[in-house]
């Protein structure tokens, strides 16, 4: 048994973005660093969060039908974060992040991380919203018990990719003009009319199918959860833009359906941020389904 002194254990900060979607005072909460993304509406530019740039406006912005697009953080906004944390004491960085293949993000943060003082691993999560933020929390518990900055990565890397995220929008078209259409373009054309449901599958957009009412979609949405739950414990969080009567219902029909799965977890329930507003559109609904994996996260 050896009696020399014990190694330091090094200080590990988790950094994510704001379309992580966390809840308010989650990423607080864990110690999640949240940096921002940027709404532009028209020439104005606001980082997501401010006043300026909520869910309201955007989705007002968008049925009045004027300019509205996002941009991904500088690497000097990244490199900023990375080198306060190092003046804070901590000795390493994992940065998680939506998925390279919708956003430049990624690219902001390995271009930040390569001058920053301290070791970064940036992780794609190759999801969007807060299956993003799911995989940042994952990473914030590992580094909180103990694990080290590559443990946290690989773990949150896995259950990112464990995640089921299932959406419907009342149209494509806001998806199409911000060019995150991914593999559902084919449903592009005629097809506006219809209401899709959508998945995010390897990082980019996906077709599932087609329905006609938007009640019609509630009820496929809580189906295609339950079964992408099945029996294993999990994670829900259902999001909306200007939706919320939908969205309550949704989450409580998946509160009472999965009452075994979340054992005793709440169903978190709440408007997406501007950033993915201004993708979707008014109207959106979604659910992500997280399997707990058997690890201690709460």
């Amino acid at each position: 048994m050896t009696t020399g002194p014990e190694l330091d254990t090094p200080r590990v900060a988790v950094v994510t973005d704001s379309t992580a979607s966390l809840p308010p005072g989650v990423a607080e909460e864990h110690g999640v660093v949240v940096v921002p993304l940027q709404v532009v509406v028209g020439s104005e530019v606001h980082d997501e969060g401010s006043p300026e740039a909520t869910p309201e406006a955007v989705a007002t912005a968008l049925r009045e039908s004027r300019s509205v697009s996002t941009s991904r953080p500088a690497p000097e906004v990244f490199r900023e974060v990375y080198a306060r944390l190092a003046a804070a004491g901590y000795d390493e960085v994992v940065s998680v992040h939506l998925s390279a293949d919708m956003s430049g993000t990624v690219e902001s943060a390995q271009l930040a991380a390569r001058e920053a003082p301290v070791p970064v691993t940036v992780l794609d999560s190759r999801q969007v919203g807060v299956a993003t933020g799911y995989a940042a929390l994952t990473a914030a518990h590992t580094v909180a018990s103990g694990g080290t900055a590559a443990e946290a990565a690989a773990i949150a890397r896995y259950r990112a990719g464990k995640c089921h995220s299932y959406f419907y929008v009342d149209t494509l078209e806001h998806l199409r003009r911000g060019g995150r259409i991914g593999a559902a373009a084919a449903l592009l054309g005629g097809a506006l009319a219809v209401k899709p449901l959508l998945t995010i599958e390897r990082g980019v957009v996906g077709s599932l199918e087609r329905v006609r009412t938007s009640g019609r979609a509630l009820a496929r949405l809580a189906d295609l959860a339950v079964e992408a739950a099945g029996e294993d414990q999990v994670d829900v969080c259902v999001a909306h833009l200007a939706s919320p009567e939908r969205a309550e219902q949704l989450a409580e029909r998946l509160a009472d359906r999965l009452a075994d799965n979340l054992d005793g977890r709440e169903v978190w329930c709440g408007e997406v941020g501007a950033v993915l507003g201004a993708h979707v559109g008014p109207g959106m609904l979604a659910v992500c389904v997280a399997p707990r994996l058997l690890l201690d996260i709460d």
